[in-house]
């Protein structure tokens, strides 16, 4: 993997939606292959990041650069589980891009898509409906499908939240096995010490970045507190700015 691909750059990033502001001039770079979580109180723009990063949102003003493949994940909520569709099914989504929405797969697709079954502890649950799934099973298989996509770039929005202990270990084995493969992966969390004992990296924002670099050196009392106050302070009615008007 060429990991000089996998870097993420942000020159002066705002986004939003209906040109209120959610993310203020974001200005920096995601190393490749690091692993970077994404803190910060609730409405500080943490999923919009990633959304922009992913490319389904655009941003108000200033660039995203991503020269290498991206995979996301969103939140669970916002996955449609009535969807009547079977885990083999929605494991497989992870293909589409190689072979088109109607691409027919071969022996070697068949085989991958069992060992990412199986790689989440999936195996046995092909033919079972999405909508009868625990969530921490729904979880298991978006991240099969993950595996699929062979990403140089990995989104993850609260991938660990409202899921078992045994699931989340396990779906952390999974992203520090990515991370040891040198793709670049970038998790939005809410369990600090987690973030402490297992991300490198930490962006901790309140709309705007409040510290960025080694977790440690970010997640001190005092830029967590500075984080609170810049989110209780935030108008949520502000329009954008004239930079980006």
């Amino acid at each position: 993997m060429n990991g000089t691909a996998s870097s993420i750059r942000f020159e002066d990033v705002t986004l939003g939606y209906d040109r209120h502001p959610a993310v203020h001039h974001l200005t920096g770079t995601i190393a490749p292959g690091s692993l970077t979580a994404v803190v910060g109180p609730n409405g500080a723009g943490k999923s919009t990041l990633l959304k922009g990063i992913a490319g389904a949102l655009a941003p108000l003003d200033g660039r995203i650069e991503t020269s290498a493949r991206v995979a996301w994940l969103p939140q669970a909520a916002d996955v449609d589980r009535s969807f009547p569709i079977s885990v083999y099914d929605l494991v497989a989504m992870g293909l589409w891009r190689r072979h088109g929405l109607f691409g027919g797969f071969g022996r070697k697709d068949r085989t991958a898509i069992a060992d990412a079954i199986a790689a989440v502890g999936l195996t046995g649950f092909e033919d079972r409906a999405i909508g009868t799934l625990s969530g921490g099973q729904m979880q298991r298989a978006l991240f099969a499908r993950l595996l699929l996509q062979d990403a140089s770039i990995i989104l993850l929005d609260e991938p660990l939240t409202a899921i078992d202990a045994k699931t989340a270990s396990d779906l952390l084995a999974i992203v520090r096995r990515w991370h040891a493969e040198e793709r670049t992966v970038v998790a939005v969390l809410h369990d600090l010490d987690l973030v402490r004992s297992t991300f490198p990296e930490t962006l901790l924002i309140a709309r705007e970045a409040v510290a960025w670099g080694a977790t440690l050196d970010v997640l001190t009392a005092e830029n967590l507190l500075k984080a609170r106050r810049m989110a209780e302070a935030q108008d949520p009615h502000a329009v954008a700015c004239a930079r980006a008007a």
